[in-house]
């Protein structure tokens, strides 16, 4: 004999509170005593109890899902869409988002739709999404400086965070890194270790971050009576940072600091030290940027400025789910603090 789905008046039961109550904490109510909250969760997990999604939509008039938009300028063509996505996929800061994010939403019963939108039809779509009310609101990791999103959607009045200061004022809440202090911190670092001919890969000059990261580590070396700093640009790549660092080397064969503007270029950087025979941190010192996965699998594993992209993405839900749920009606910022970490590679 088929059992019968748990009901709402089930777990009232079960809880000892009305059913009313039940229904207030079901659909995301804020005005619940957070005892009374906890004890209708353990309720609803004794009892098995899954509420109908759809009914509770009609109720909160709220779809549940928020779009996880990444956002550019990129190539219009299929194969340039699909390069998009590739090299978004590539990247382990990408992961990292998707998992602080997730940590957020999954306990509140919320879930993210992966969104592309590196073209002006696919940022009308991302659009259109949003006002059908598909999702409540939209998290925006944008990759160009030139991206037209954040503006489009502070203009539409849609409920919007971004990772990242915009690189044009709107008024949309983002969350942030000290980039600037975080590249200071890599220069103290080569500079107290006694490198003097430092040079250093920066990212994307497209970027906000990549031009913070690269003035930090100008002036701090300023300061410190170094007024010339070798750069080569790189694209936040592998390959980038591979062929930057050979382009150091060709200008500057006698650098022995170098600061790459994230870990996957910090990686490229010291594969091309060890086949030119430069040891690494012996004969060039090296510091990359994110403490990513890559900064304890790279040889030797990588002294980095930890960015901490997990939390910074968490926050940006949270700061989401207070705008749709009305908690908080005006756009803010919150900027995290970076923190050196050392290990072998400097």
């Amino acid at each position: 004999m088929r059992r019968r789905a748990p009901t709402l008046e089930d777990v009232a039961r079960e809880a000892g509170v009305s059913r009313a109550t039940v229904s207030r904490v079901v659909n995301g109510i804020r005005n619940v005593d957070p005892e009374i909250q906890e004890l209708v969760r353990r309720a609803i997990e004794r009892t098995g109890y899954a509420p109908n999604r759809a009914a509770r939509s009609l109720v909160t008039r709220r779809a549940e899902t928020v779009a996880l938009v990444v956002s550019g300028a990129g190539d219009t063509t299929d194969a340039g869409q699909n390069a998009f996505a590739t090299r978004v996929f590539a990247d382990p800061f990408f992961g990292r988002v998707v998992g602080g994010i997730v940590g957020f939403l999954r306990p509140r019963s919320m879930h993210p739709v992966l969104m592309f939108a590196e073209s002006a039809e696919a940022r009308e779509e991302v659009l259109t999404y949003l006002r059908q009310g598909r999702a409540d609101g939209a998290l925006v990791v944008s990759t160009h400086a030139d991206d037209p999103l954040p503006a489009l959607l502070a203009d539409a009045r849609l409920p919007a965070v971004l990772f990242a200061r915009p690189s044009r004022p709107v008024p949309l809440s983002y969350v942030d890194l000290a980039h600037r202090d975080g590249a200071r911190l890599a220069a103290e670092h080569l500079l107290a270790r006694g490198c003097r001919r430092l040079a250093t890969v920066c990212g994307p000059l497209g970027v906000a971050a990549s031009q913070e990261r690269l003035a930090g580590f100008r002036d701090t070396l300023a300061r410190h009576g170094h007024p010339y700093v070798p750069v080569a640009e790189g694209g936040f790549t592998l390959d980038s940072g591979v062929a930057a660092m050979a382009d150091l080397l060709e200008r500057h064969p006698d650098t022995d600091g170098v600061f790459a503007a994230n870990d996957l270029m910090a990686q490229g950087a010291c594969q091309v030290l060890r086949e030119r025979g430069r040891r690494v941190p012996e004969d060039v010192a090296v510091v990359g940027f994110d403490d990513s996965s890559i900064a304890v699998t790279c040889h030797p594993r990588l002294t980095t400025v930890r960015q901490p992209v997990e939390e910074m993405a968490a926050e940006m839900a949270r700061l989401l789910d207070e705008h749709i749920h009305g908690a908080r009606t005006d756009a803010t910022s919150v900027v995290f603090d970076p923190e050196l970490v050392v290990r072998e590679s400097a």
